[in-house]
């Protein structure tokens, strides 16, 4: 069983508030027109959208690049026509480099703790794409890393710098237009495809240099048909939709409508299934769960699982990705670039519109980096350790589950104190998917966890199967190499 002690999480439990108590990071504050020296570690999808970013700013210069899979790396430097950019396959050569001030870090999400402590050990300052960690161990330790060797480091949770945000928590908080809020509903309901399921372990493509993609991983057949992004949906290397989408809605609700107040939820209970036709994805592909945090109650409700024969992922009020504060004189539904206020009548009373946060996010790293000055992050490290222990927690809630009978139905519908009506109506959801693939939640493959108790000063659960919860409270690594180390203040 795994075992973190209060020691661990002396630094990492700290609010982004809280940052501005520690030390500026060690270095020099650059120039005006200083250029900022980026390495980039990872050439996929998101890799490259930063990259795309950083060089319209004219005073960045990406001056590396670096993935294990060699192809990557060309197509990465050729689209970007990145002329004397040095490149790499082991972000160990990268970080290293005298030449780099400053590490992107768009790898899969078991890489991002590790490649982030070494950057930061070795006096980098990091953006590390969301989640901020594969779970609950690393987040603690790659925070620890950041006060520990004072560095910049801002997680890719970009909605946080839109400027609406701040208008919303206004509306919501100081104005109090819609009264107190009552409970909040997360949402993410959006159909994906199955993965595939081979006959036959997948190979490693030749430009890939196997170890070093591992890296942390067990090395585990995968019988998925592609390699790169359905990384996602095994445990060995991804947290599944939660960590993928759910971080983001997630963070919106914890920002907006919590206002970060608390790191941890009280109690949490969930459960799902993977659904539909059967491929190597071992992640939720229905996700329900519930947080009890001492005052607001929220509800997430996830589905990436069509309904069969539709386009639609179940069932669902307010935005397919978003979130809604359900207050005493009506409600508000937030999601990425736009946000609605209605009355208690369902009257539209007020809207807004965003921009997602993305050049702001990315500019106030450099901003940060250039004056050694975090309180100018919005994704500050410890605000992006928090939301990913979220996600974290609800993936231990659903790898805790046990089948749902008739009996435990009874006890679980009764679960949601204070949000009744939203968790009946996200249950019945994925009831409704479930039943256009000839699925009951009843006596199936859909599970479900007892309630689970975190506790806040010991950072472990406590409890009703605790053991078993604590036990994915860190990973089991392949050797020593890539060990993600223990970072004491």
């Amino acid at each position: 069983m795994t075992h973190l002690n209060r020691r661990q999480f002396i630094g990492a439990s700290l609010t982004v508030g809280a940052a501005s108590l520690f030390p500026a990071p060690a270095q020099i504050a650059r120039g005006a027109n200083e250029n900022v020296r980026i390495g980039a570690i990872g050439g996929g999808i998101r890799g490259n959208e930063h990259i795309a970013a950083f060089r319209k700013m004219d005073d960045v210069a990406v001056v590396a690049v670096c993935d294990p899979d060699s192809s990557r790396v060309d197509s990465t430097v050729k689209k970007h026509e990145l002329s004397n950019v040095k490149t790499f396959s082991d972000c160990r050569q990268l970080i290293d480099d005298k030449d780099i001030d400053a590490v992107v870090i768009t790898t899969c999400d078991h890489w991002h703790c590790l490649a982030a402590i070494w950057a930061m050990q070795a006096g980098k300052d990091v953006y590390v794409e969301k989640p901020l960690a594969h779970n609950v161990y690393e987040g603690i330790q790659a925070c620890n890393a950041a006060r520990k060797y004072k560095r910049i480091c801002q997680v890719g949770m970009q909605q946080r710098s839109d400027k609406m945000q701040v208008e919303i928590k206004r509306f919501l908080h100081e104005e109090k237009q819609l009264g107190a809020i009552k409970a909040a509903r997360v949402n993410h309901y959006m159909p994906r495809n199955p993965i595939g399921l081979r006959d036959t372990p997948l190979d490693f493509p030749t430009t890939v240099d196997k170890n070093l993609w591992l890296g942390p991983a067990l090395d585990m057949p995968m019988y998925r048909n592609t390699l790169q992004y359905d990384w996602h949906w095994s445990f060995n290397t991804g947290t599944g939709e939660m960590g993928n989408w759910g971080v983001h809605v997630l963070d919106d609700c914890r920002n907006n409508v919590l206002l970060d107040a608390m790191e941890f939820p009280k109690r949490i209970i969930g459960g799902g299934i993977r659904g539909g036709e059967k491929d190597d994805g071992e992640t939720p592909n229905i996700h329900f769960v519930y947080f009890d945090t001492g005052a607001i109650p929220v509800v997430l409700g996830l589905s990436t699982l069509a309904m069969k024969d539709q386009k639609s992922a179940g069932p669902h009020p307010g935005p397919g990705s978003g979130y809604i504060a359900y207050c005493e004189g009506g409600r508000l539904e937030g999601q990425r670039g736009s946000a609605k206020a209605f009355d208690e009548d369902g009257n539209l009373i007020k809207q807004w519109k965003g921009d997602s946060g993305q050049w702001d996010h990315q500019r106030a790293f450099i901003e940060a980096v250039k004056s050694g000055d975090n309180s100018q992050l919005k994704g500050e490290i410890a605000i992006g350790k928090a939301t990913s222990e979220w996600c974290n927690l609800a993936n231990i809630a659903f790898r805790c589950g046990t089948k749902i009978t008739t009996d435990r139905a009874a006890v679980i519908a009764k679960a949601a104190t204070g949000a009744e009506q939203i968790w009946g109506e996200t249950l019945d959801s994925a009831q409704q998917t479930l039943a256009t693939h000839g699925v009951s939640m009843i006596n199936s493959e859909v599970v479900c966890s007892d309630m689970l108790t975190f506790d806040s000063d010991s950072r472990q659960f406590v409890g009703v199967d605790s053991e078993k919860a604590n036990s994915f409270l860190k990973r089991e690594y392949r050797n020593a190499e890539f060990t993600v180390p223990e970072i004491e203040l």
